[in-house]
């Protein structure tokens, strides 16, 4: 299990919790930087950079949304070498048209599937070049609009150019699930148990399918969500008031959280 994570606060968060491995959404990163839904809008850069102030504060590894890779097979280059240069551990490429939209959302146009198992193979042949281990998870889009047959010919291309995982994206129904965990038993698999669509299945049934990584990638965004707004809503109707302070995270807990002490004693050192 991935716990999604979108700044350094919630990576923290996420490791503190005893993950082993965390997750970066797209769609959480479009939602807190820029204020807007998960449509395309965020640059190759904007999402590299936010990959790696991540990856800076956690010592597990990080999983990060790739999106489409920003452009055709060279711009698949320069994505995977700017993801590995910000020390992400592993990448995911869709077979979406830019600009992008949310997995969960109407919508959605595919690049054809030659087209994307070219971009794997840039993106495969761009890590063996750097000689990392940067691991490449292929997804496709293809089931809400072209079905779970289109869905499950593209994931076989995409798992022959290379692809170390696949993720076959806003499956359905718990038998579309079962059908792919049976289709795909010689290769690990990504679920998405996003609360767009919450799963039917419970996490050691998902792993005795095959599913090698379950991503919970925007339980910290929502929850933090509801949270500000409970909490701004009582601040503006009434006031500062003392008792708010046992509902909140306190000022030292969240200081020993971004790593006061290791400032601390860095300062002691320096000065």
């Amino acid at each position: 299990m991935l716990a999604g994570c979108y700044d350094g606060v919630s990576a923290r968060l996420v490791e503190q919790a005893g993950f082993h491995a965390a997750h970066m959404s797209g769609f959480a990163v479009a939602g807190s930087l820029l204020g807007r839904p998960d449509v395309g809008l965020l640059t190759m850069t904007e999402m590299a950079d936010a990959a790696s102030r991540i990856a800076r504060v956690l010592s597990v590894p990080l999983l990060a949304d790739a999106d489409t890779g920003y452009g055709n097979a060279l711009n698949v280059v320069r994505t995977v070498e700017a993801y590995i240069a910000g020390g992400v551990a592993g990448m995911h490429l869709e077979d979406q048209q830019m600009p992008k939209r949310c997995g969960h959302l109407a919508g959605k146009t595919l690049v054809p599937v030659d087209e994307m198992a070219g971009k794997l193979r840039a993106a495969i042949d761009t890590r063996d070049a750097v000689g990392t281990d940067i691991v490449i998870v292929a997804r496709t889009d293809a089931r809400a609009d072209e079905g779970l047959g289109a869905a499950l010919e593209r994931a076989r291309r995409y798992r022959d150019a290379g692809a170390d995982l696949l993720f076959v994206e806003a499956l359905q129904s718990p038998a579309e699930v079962e059908t792919v965990a049976e289709t795909f038993h010689d290769i690990p698999l990504v679920f998405n148990a996003s609360e767009a669509r919450p799963p039917e299945f419970t996490l050691d049934q998902l792993g005795g399918m095959g599913f090698a990584v379950v991503l919970a990638p925007i339980t910290t965004l929502l929850s933090a969500t509801r949270a500000m707004q409970d909490s701004l809503a009582d601040l503006h109707e009434l006031g500062f008031r003392s008792d708010r302070l046992a509902t909140m995270t306190s000022y030292d807990d969240f200081l020993h959280l971004v790593g006061i002490d290791e400032i601390d004693e860095q300062e002691q050192r320096y000065s």
